[in-house]
Parts: structure tokens; sequence; C-alpha cells
């Protein structure tokens, strides 16, 4: 997965004050001696109508502390996105996109907190306007703005839909609505002015209505200091008018509405979950923006964290040291008769120096799309790789896939190479693995390792099935991929086991490869390869494991064409840092 993560922690005795603030989808895993978080939770933004359009209503605001959580377990945190700003009016005119929903979810008994996407701003609608059409504001955590006209008194959406209240804290008053509404539409000239977007203050959330003299100003948002920092977040959109400027957006972080020839105003900055302004007359609205979610926490010194998404760590104060392991996203496996994806490439080391208060940016590489077959061959794709600090692992190179354009049928070079499609004349070798060059200097379990990775198999010629080549895994010594041979397809070559986590995990296996006609499919390498793909038949290889860097399988293809199998994708990355203390 693609998320975005920022870390930033300061020191408590021998506790950590840890903020973790999510801006994509993403993965929480609560450390150990950690019971209860703090938390903001907030929708994404709903869209401005166009045409005199509605601002869009903000995202659902929710925020708490002292939230139940158990050490160990998986949560997985949405982020909403923004709704679109509406392009149609008129005929099957359209009201502004409802946004995303945001949420934390994890294990039972835990319940589920949601904060609804904002709901979009109205648009002109001719014919078949009016009452309950898409002139009216859309409901949502707060409502978009309803469209403003000389004929109907559009309505604004409804906000607290569905109903959820915010508990407070951090600088948050309690809330009991996540939203509000938002505001009417005008039929007085000369602005026929849309109604504003509502915003998630309780006092002044609500969006204003338009009039024939200015458009209706978006709702307030709420404040908040969970991050450290004091931030305003889901503020309505403003609505759009006739011919002079729109009404604002609420607390100076909603679009604003646009005025006689102007389009609404994007809502901005990024993930304050604020509503898109109104568009102007015969003009489009504009977008809102992205939720947000932040947890915050004490955490115990020598805390793993286990980052299953993309973004920044502050080295604390004290702190001088660390533990890590940097896994990248595995390649995916080939089309067709494919070989096998390699793993990501897998580093690891003990005490690298760091400095207090230095942003350290933390990427999680995600892994590669596996090859497709007939009728549209396209080749796979190479892992991305992920980085801490000085330390980069490299992506496994993408299985071969048979029938694509040359080079892509051998396997692709990366942290460990994947493994050549399979062919009945063409020899395909597999890709080199340690490409680019880098060692791993092993600890927490894992042995030192001058390659971060090693080869893929060959491909074999030989009838009867012609197997492709395995991916290669990171394992010094079982780490190359299996070639493949006349029944048989390559296995993906072993990974590597790490107890920095807490436990024995086993990263970066090479997929396995696919065969022509029955024989016997190459399994995936330990540490989430992928398997081949099921003989006799065309079946797709199977996916790396998430958050191991395993390669993705290699498809395996009947006795005639078409042969329409795809390859698995790898598996995502992972990057884990241990905090010496």
């Amino acid at each position: 997965m693609t998320g975005i993560l920022n870390l930033i922690i300061g020191s408590l005795g021998r506790r950590f004050t840890i903020i973790q603030t999510f801006t994509a989808t993403s993965t929480w895993t609560c450390p150990t001696g950690v019971t209860s978080v703090d938390y903001l939770i907030v929708g994404a933004g709903g869209g401005g109508g166009k045409d005199r359009g509605g601002g869009g209503g903000a995202g659902g605001f929710r925020t708490g502390t002292g939230l139940a959580v158990t050490a160990g377990s998986d949560y997985t945190i949405t982020v909403g996105g923004a709704g679109s700003g509406s392009t149609t009016s008129g005929s099957g005119g359209l009201r502004g996109g409802t946004g995303g929903a945001s949420s934390i979810a994890g294990p039972s008994p835990f319940s589920t907190i949601s904060s609804a996407g904002g709901g979009g701003g109205g648009s002109w609608v001719s014919p078949g306007g009016g009452a309950g059409s898409n002139q009216d504001g859309g409901s949502g955590g707060s409502g978009g703005g309803g469209e403003g006209n000389g004929v109907y008194a559009s309505a604004g959406g409804a906000g607290n839909s569905p109903s959820a209240s915010s508990d407070g804290g951090n600088g948050a008053p309690s809330n009991p609505q996540q939203g509000r509404s938002g505001g009417s539409g005008s039929t007085s000239g000369p602005q026929y002015a849309g109604g504003g977007g509502g915003g998630a203050d309780a006092t002044n959330g609500a969006g204003g209505n338009g009039t024939g003299s200015a458009g209706g100003a978006g709702g307030t948002g709420t404040t908040s200091t969970i991050s450290g920092s004091s931030l305003a977040y889901a503020g309505g959109g403003g609505g759009g008018t006739e011919v002079s400027s729109g009404g604002p957006g609420g607390s100076s972080i909603g679009g604003n509405g646009g005025g006689g020839a102007v389009v609404g105003g994007n809502a901005s900055p990024a993930n304050r979950g604020a509503g898109g302004g109104g568009g102007g007359t015969a003009n489009n609205g504009g977008n809102g923006s992205d939720g947000i979610v932040i947890l915050k926490y004490q955490a115990p010194s020598q805390t793993v964290f286990a980052f299953k998404g993309s973004g920044a760590w502050v080295c604390p104060t004290g702190v001088t040291s660390v533990d890590y392991l940097v896994v990248a996203g595995g390649g995916g496996g080939g089309g067709r008769i494919g070989g096998g994806g390699g793993a990501g490439g897998f580093r690891t080391g003990t005490s690298l120096s760091v400095t207090a208060g230095t942003n350290y940016t933390i990427t999680v590489g995600g892994g590669g799309t596996g090859g497709t077959g007939d009728p549209s061959i396209t080749a796979a794709q190479q892992g991305s790789p992920s980085t801490f600090s000085t330390i980069t692992s490299n992506g496994g190179g993408f299985g071969g896939t048979t029938g694509a354009t040359n080079p892509s049928q051998a396997g692709g070079d990366g942290g460990s190479g994947g493994g050549g499609g399979a062919g009945t004349s063409d020899s395909r070798a597999g890709g080199n693995g340690n490409t680019p060059n880098a060692t791993s200097d092993g600890g927490n379990g894992a042995p030192s390792n001058p390659q971060q990775g090693r080869s893929g198999g060959n491909n074999s010629t030989s009838a009867p099935n012609y197997g492709g080549g395995g991916g290669g895994g990171s394992d010094a010594s079982t780490g190359t991929g299996s070639n493949g041979t006349s029944t048989a397809g390559g296995n993906g070559g072993a990974g590597t086991s790490s107890t920095i986590s807490g436990s024995s995990v086993t990263y970066s296996g090479g997929g396995g490869s696919g065969t022509y006609n029955g024989g016997t499919r190459g399994s995936g390498g330990s540490g989430g390869g992928g398997n081949g793909g099921t003989v006799s038949g065309n079946n797709p290889g199977s996916a790396g494991g998430t958050n191991t860097g395993g390669g993705g399988g290699g498809a395996s293809a009947g006795a005639s064409s078409p042969y329409t199998a795809s390859g698995g994708a790898g598996g995502s990355g992972i990057v884990i840092i241990k905090i010496n203390q």
C-alpha cells in the first residue's frame, strides 16, 4: 500500500509522546506498552456545485482521549478522499462529489470510529430541477449548500449524517454532532447566490444562506492541538454567485465561492477535511480537501515502530542510535507463462547513528504489478524501494512475461532478480539481484549478508511444460531463484528471518514461476513469495505477502491460446525502527 505517515516523537522520562499523522490509508500496529490513544478523525470535504453552486460540506470532525487499544494488534486507518467539484449543470446537472469517510477500525471488541465525508454542493439543474434534485446540497458529515437560482429556493444538505458525536480534547470542545447543515440557495437577484457548505463548529458551523447580494459563507471549522500545533479542520466551502465575489470559505480553509465567470476555489491546505467552493455562473465547483487521522499516545523506551506506510520520523531528544529493518516492495510475477517476481531488497542493522531533532524520511515501497496475458499483453513491474536515513533497499525485479516486448521476457534486475519467462525456444535469463549493490549488516536474528538479495532463475526451453524461472530471495545461501525444468516451474528463493519486531518473521522471499499445460508450478520462497499459477489451465500467480516484500508468482497457461492469466502482484515492503535507549 502507498500511504503518508508522519511520526513525531518527544521524550518524556523513559516514555515517549508519539504523534502519528495519517494522510493516506494505512495500517497502525499498536506498540508494546500502549493501552490507550487520543485521536482526531476528520472525513474528507465535499466538492462545490456548478453554476451559482452551493459550497461543499466539510467532513465530519470527531476527536477524543483515552481510547482503549491493544498492544500488538493491527488497526486499519482509512483516510477519506476529497469530493470533486461539479463540472455538470443544466440538463443532467450533478451536485459536487461527496467526500470519503475517514475511520479507525480494529479487532473485536474495538468499535470502529468513523467520520463521514462532507456532502456536495448543489448545482443548476434544468429541466427537472426543484425539491429533491441535485440543486439541493448533499447530506454528509456536514451538509453541502444549495444552488442559487431565480426559480427554486434549493435546500442545504443535512449535516451530522449519520448521527455521531465528538468527545473533545486536545483543544477541541465536546460536540454532540460531527458537523452542521449547509445553507440554502437564494431566488433573489442580482446574485442568486448559492448557500455555504456546513462546517464542524457547534455554534457557527452551519453554512450561511445565499442572498440576493452575497454568496453564503462556509461554516466555521473546529481547532485542535493534537498535532502539536493549533490547526483548524472541517470548514465549509463558500457559495457561488451570479455576478460578484462568492461567499468565503469557512475558517480560511474551505474553498471560496466563485463569482460571475469564476470557478469555485479548491479547499486548502491539504488534509483538513474542508469543502470546496461553489462555482460562479456556468462555472465549475472547487474540490474539497482530503481527510486526516491523527493518533497521540505514550510509549515506553525500547519501543518498536513498524511502518507499513510512508512518512517521516523526528528523532527525539536523548536518542542517538536505532536498530532498523528496511524491506523493499517485491516485483510482480510474469503473465501468460510467467517467471516469478524477485523479492524486495532486505537490509538490517543495529546501532545506526541518528541525530536528535532531525526529520528522517521513511518510504515504504509498494509491490510491482503482475504482467497481464492475452489479449493485451503487458510486462510485470519492478517493486518500489524502501528507505530510512542512509539505508535504501531496492525493489524486486519483475518476472518475465512470455510474449511481452523484449527484454521484458527475461527477468528484471532489482533488490532480488525476477525469474525468466517461459518459452519453447528462447532462453530467458533471470534478472540480477543486489542491483544496485548494497549490504546488510545483520542483527536481531538476521545474519550479515554481503548482498541485499539474489538473482532469479532461468527458464527451460524443454517440453512438455517449459517451466519459467523462480524469483530471487534475500537469503545468502538459498536465496537464488531455481531454474525452470521441462516439467516444473522454478521455485522462489528463500527469504531472511528477523526478530526486530519482537517475534521471528521471514521477509523477502522470491515468487514461484508458472508452467505450460501441466507439470508442477513453482512454489514461492519463504518470506511472502507468491506461488506460481495452478497448472492445467490459464491460472494467475499468487500475490506476494503484504508487508513482506515477497515477489509475485508467475502465471500458468493451458494447452492452447489465448493465454489469458496474469502474474501476481509483489508484496509491499516494510520499515521497522527500534529505539536504543
